[in-house]
């Protein structure tokens, strides 16, 4: 290790360490109904199973959108945490080892991660001026996606959802309903991750000097370390 200069020293710390990164993109079985009870459309502010959308088109054509939303039919943001629920399937046996064979010849033994994907989605009718007609209950979709990562014990999931899109057509004959169908499509990032202590050459942050104000803070205190045994050298324990 290189000399410590005057205003650096060494530091543990706890981050997490990324053991495996992928990124899919997950195209969900189509969604098909063929049953409005199924799908609960509430239409122009009236509750009932049998409120139908496609009667609408006997004012002009309508738009048909969809859109990511909690379990209450509620509005959500696809970047916002929890929006979709990502979960590892626990597997009695823990996690299966599989041997892989790489592109470049040579082989790689990796773990077997199954992973659930949970979310909800609402579908809106509205007339070509935006004003929405008929809103859908909450209609919830599940996929479940198998990974093969780094995975070693002690590792746990974490994932991020980059990208989500979706899109919903009907199919109506005359004016009645006939089939609503939705595609929904997810691009997922997945990391395995564990905690670690490293130890690091640094030193401590300050903050910046503020803009004047009427109020007086007193500086950040740094609590004092013990560098002469942590971090340092290996040493061995009096019995």
């Amino acid at each position: 290790m290189s000399h410590l200069g005057h205003d650096t020293e060494r530091l543990c710390i706890r981050v997490p360490k990324v053991y495996d990164w992928v990124s899919r993109q997950i195209d969900l079985p189509q969604l098909s109904f063929r049953d409005l009870s199924s799908i609960g459309f509430d239409c122009e502010g009236v509750t009932g199973t049998s409120e139908d959308p496609c009667a609408l088109y006997d004012d002009g054509p309508v738009n048909v959108n969809c859109y990511l939303s909690d379990s209450l039919g509620n509005p959500v943001d696809p970047n916002s945490p929890n929006a979709i629920s990502v979960t590892e399937i626990v597997q009695p046996q823990g996690r299966q080892s599989v041997v892989v064979h790489l592109p470049r010849d040579g082989k790689i033994t990796l773990q077997k991660v199954k992973v659930l994907i949970r979310g909800y989605i609402v579908v809106a009718i509205s007339d070509l001026q935006g004003s929405v007609t008929c809103v859908s209950d909450a209609i919830p979709f599940a996929t479940v996606q198998t990974f093969f990562l780094c995975a070693p014990p002690g590792t746990t999931l974490n994932s991020h959802v980059s990208f989500f899109e979706s899109d919903a057509n009907m199919i109506c004959d005359n004016t009645s309903f006939s089939q609503l169908d939705i595609s929904i499509m997810i691009c997922l990032d997945v990391q395995m991750e564990a905690q670690v202590k490293l130890e690091v050459e640094g030193k401590f942050c300050k903050p910046r000097r503020d803009l004047p104000t009427t109020l007086t803070c007193s500086a950040v205190q740094v609590p004092p370390q013990c560098p002469e045994i942590f971090p340092g050298d290996d040493y061995d324990l009096d019995d």
